[in-house]
C-alpha cells in the first residue's frame, strides 16, 4: 500500500511521533460514543489536484472503535455494538497507548495479495479462521477532545500517532497521498483492487454525505434487495437471485444474479432465505425473467458486483459477493456516479424561487433569509436529521397562511430529497422522505418547508429506537421556570435507572429531554417504557404533570408528551426553524444553560454563526449522543 506522502504523488514513510502524555492521560476518560459517519458521494471520476489526498477504498465493513484505558468497543456504521464479532480488532484497539478515543475505519480480511476480500470477511464472521484488519482512517475523538472541527490532513496526522504507520499487526493505519489520484486509481485497479477514496485535506468531519469525501470505483458494484430466487433444472439449490433497489418509495426490479457462489454459499443464503418465503412476488417484474420464482419478504441484502446497467435499470453480467449483514433494505438505493463538477462545486446547486416572499409577516422574514440560514446552519443540522426519515411542514405562502405536513414523496422533490420504503401495520409500503445532503436540505426549503421533524430511527434500521424524547409541554399560563423544573427532574430521575439525558429548547414553549440509545430495543419496548415512565411520574405529581393527552386534563399541568416515542412518531429536529412568530429555532443546550433561560425561544435564525460555533464548542462536545440501553425495568 502507497506510503504517506510529503509531496504531491511522492510516496514517503511517516515519521513516527509518539503521542505526548497530558494531565488527560492521568484521567479515566469515559468510552467514547458513537458517531454517525460521514459518508463518500460516488463520483464518475477523481478529483485532480493538491487539495485532495487520496486512500484505498477498501471491500470490508465500516467500524468505529471507541477506545478509553484498556477498554474498547467496535461499533457499525448505524451504530450495533458488534464488538463480539470484531473481538480480535477490540483486543488490539486495547493495547494502543492512548487515553482515549475514537476511530473510524473498516474492517477486512486481506487475501495472499494483500487485497480486501469480502467473501472471506463474511465467512470469518461466521466463525471461519481468516484473520481480521482493521485498517484506521480518520480520528474523531481523542483523550475527550472533539477532532472533527479540525482538517482532514491534521486528523490523520494526530492519528498516525496513535496507529504507527508501518504496523503490520490487527490495526493499520490507511496510507494515503496528495495529488496525482488518477494514477492512484489505474494502479489500484490493475491490481484488482475496488477503488479509490477522494478526500479534501482541509475539509471537517461533517456526518453525512457531501462533497469533500468522493469513492471512484474499479469496477460497479453495490447492495441490492433480495427480493426472491429463481429454480434451478439443474444439480443445485437455485438458478438465480431476484435483486431490487428502492426507487419512489417501491422497490424496483433491477434483475438477477447467478453466478459468483460456491456449493457452500448456496447451500447457506438458501436456508437462510425459506423461513422468509412468501406466496405473492414482491417486486413488479417481467414474467418471463421471474418463471419459477420463489419471493420473500424483503429482509436481506446482497453485495453484487456488475458490468453495467441497462436504461430500463437491469444489471447485466452479475456477480454475487455477498450477504450483508451490516446494511437493512430499506436504505438500498441505485447508486449513479455524479459528475466530479456538480459534486465537487462551492456554488449552491439549489436556487430558491421568491427569494423575497415573506414567509413571517410579524418579522418580514422572507423566504431567502430562511433558506440563508438553512445553509448556514447545515453541516451542524444534518448529523442529527440526515438518513432518518421525515416530516416536514410546508408553508408555501408564509406561516400565517395554510402549512401542512408531509411525510410521503415519490421523487417530486427531485434528486436530492431521498425515499424508503417503510412497511406500514396492513403489511403494504409506503415512501417516506429523508435527505442526506445540503442539497436536499435546501430542496425542501425551496418547496415551502420550514420545520422538519424525524423519526427516532434511522433508515438503516427503522424498527430500532437511537433516541428516547420527553416533549415537557407546559399548559398556557404556565410560566418557563416550572418547565426548566420538571426537565432537572426528569433528568435526574432517568438517571437513577441508568440513562444520561440532554436537553433541547423547542423554539415553542417546552423543553425536549432527550436520552440517546445503542439501537437495540425496538419500538414496542420504547413506547411502553416511555408510557410507564409518563404515567408513573404523573401519579407520583398528579397537580404537575399529566401522561393524558386531552386538553382537559392539561389544565395548570405539564403534559409529558411520551408518544414522540412510538414508530411513525416524530419529534423537532435539533436546529430546525419553527413556523412560529420570529421564526424561533430547536436548540440544543447544557443542563447549566438551562437553569438561566428565561424561555424557550430564546435564539432565531439572525444566530445562525452562534449556533454553529456553540455547537463547535466545548461545553456541548458529545451533546446527544451516548453508549447506551433501553432500561429492563
Amino acid at each position: 500500500m502507497p506510503m504517506l506522502a510529503r509531496k504531491p504523488g511522492v510516496y514517503a514513510p511517516a515519521p513516527r511521533r509518539l503521542a505526548k502524555a497530558s494531565p488527560k492521560l492521568r484521567e479515566v476518560l469515559p468510552l467514547p460514543v458513537f458517531r454517525p459517519p460521514q459518508l463518500a458521494t460516488l463520483v464518475d471520476h477523481v478529483p485532480a489536484g493538491d487539495r485532495w489526498i487520496h486512500e484505498m477504498k477498501f471491500d470490508g465493513y465500516r467500524v468505529q472503535l471507541a477506545i478509553t484505558m484498556g477498554q474498547a468497543r467496535a461499533y457499525t456504521r448505524s451504530g450495533l455494538d458488534w464488538s463480539e464479532k470484531f473481538a480480535p480488532i477490540v483486543a488490539a484497539a486495547q493495547d494502543l497507548k492512548v487515553s482515549s478515543a475514537l476511530i473510524d475505519g473498516e474492517a477486512v480480511v486481506l487475501d495472499a495479495q494483500g487485497r480486501s476480500d469480502f467473501q472471506a470477511l463474511q465467512q470469518t464472521l461466521k466463525g471461519g479462521k481468516a484473520n481480521l484488519t482493521f485498517f484506521a482512517f480518520d480520528l474523531l475523538e481523542l483523550d475527550g477532545e472533539d477532532m472533527t472541527g479540525l482538517p482532514q490532513i491534521e486528523r490523520k496526522r494526530r492519528l498516525e500517532a496513535i496507529v504507527n504507520p508501518a504496523s503490520t499487526g490487527i490495526v493499520r493505519y490507511s496510507q494515503h497521498i496528495v495529488g496525482r489520484g488518477e494514477e492512484l486509481l489505474t494502479k489500484f485497479c490493475g491490481l484488482g483492487l475496488e477503488g479509490v477514496i477522494s478526500k479534501l485535506a482541509d475539509a471537517r468531519y461533517v456526518a453525512t454525505r457531501g462533497g469533500a469525501w468522493l469513492k471512484t470505483k474499479c469496477l460497479q458494484r453495490q447492495e441490492f434487495v433480495v427480493a426472491g430466487w429463481t429454480e434451478s433444472d439443474k444439480a443445485r439449490e437455485f438458478r438465480s437471485l431476484i435483486l431490487a433497489v428502492n426507487e419512489g418509495g417501491v422497490l424496483r426490479y433491477a434483475g438477477k444474479v447467478g453466478t459468483g457462489w460456491n456449493a457452500r454459499e448456496m447451500t447457506r443464503v438458501l436456508k437462510i432465505m425459506k423461513p422468509l418465503e412468501v406466496k405473492g412476488p414482491t417486486v413488479q417484474a417481467p414474467t418471463a425473467k421471474v418463471k419459477a420464482a420463489h419471493w420473500l419478504q424483503p429482509e436481506l441484502v446482497a453485495e453484487v458486483a456488475y458490468a453495467e446497467m441497462t436504461d430500463d435499470g437491469e444489471l447485466r453480467h452479475a456477480s454475487y459477493i455477498g450477504l450483508r449483514e451490516d446494511k437493512k433494505p430499506e436504505a438500498v438505493v441505485a447508486e449513479k456516479p455524479k459528475p466530479l463538477a456538480a459534486a465537487t462545486s462551492a456554488t449552491p446547486a439549489i436556487a430558491i424561487s421568491n427569494p423575497d416572499r415573506v414567509l413571517f409577516p410579524e418579522a418580514g422574514i422572507t423566504k431567502g433569509q430562511l433558506a440563508a440560514y438553512y445553509r448556514q446552519i447545515a453541516d451542524v443540522m444534518l448529523p442529527w436529521c440526515a438518513e432518518r426519515p421525515l416530516t416536514l411542514i410546508r408553508c408555501p405562502q408564509g406561516r400565517a397562511k395554510k402549512c401542512f405536513f408531509q411525510k410521503h414523496d415519490a421523487g417530486a422533490f427531485g434528486d436530492t430529497v431521498k425515499q424508503v420504503a417503510i412497511r406500514e401495520k396492513n403489511g403494504t409500503s409506503e415512501s417516506y422522505m429523508f435527505i442526506e445532503s445540503p442539497d436536499g436540505l435546501l430542496t425542501c426549503v425551496q418547496n415551502g418547508t420550514i420545520e422538519f421533524h424525524g423519526w427516532g430511527s434511522r433508515i438503516e434500521d427503522v424498527e430500532k429506537a437511537d433516541r428516547l424524547v420527553f416533549d415537557l409541554d407546559p399548559d398556557e399560563g404556565l410560566g418557563f421556570q416550572a418547565v426548566r423544573d420538571a426537565a432537572v427532574e426528569f433528568r435526574d430521575l432517568l438517571r437513577e435507572l441508568g440513562l444520561e439525558t440532554f436537553p433541547m429548547v423547542t423554539g415553542g414553549k417546552g423543553v425536549h429531554v432527550i436520552a440517546p440509545l445503542t439501537p437495540q430495543a425496538e419500538w414496542p419496548q420504547v413506547k411502553d417504557f416511555a408510557h410507564r415512565f409518563a404515567r408513573a411520574a404523573a401519579l407520583a405529581q398528579p397537580k404537575r404533570f399529566t401522561a393524558e393527552l386531552s386538553k382537559a386534563r392539561r389544565k395548570g399541568r405539564i403534559f409529558v408528551d411520551y408518544l414522540r416515542n412510538q414508530r411513525g412518531a416524530t419529534a423537532v429536529m435539533p436546529f430546525a426553524v419553527r413556523a412560529r412568530p420570529g421564526a424561533p429555532v430547536a436548540v440544543p443546550i447544557t443542563w447549566d444553560e438551562l437553569r438561566s433561560l428565561d424561555r424557550a425561544d430564546h435564539w432565531h435564525i439572525g444566530d445562525a454563526a452562534e449556533l454553529t460555533r456553540r455547537a463547535a464548542s466545548k461545553a456541548l462536545t458529545g451533546w446527544g449522543r451516548g453508549n447506551q440501553a433501553l432500561p429492563d425495568r
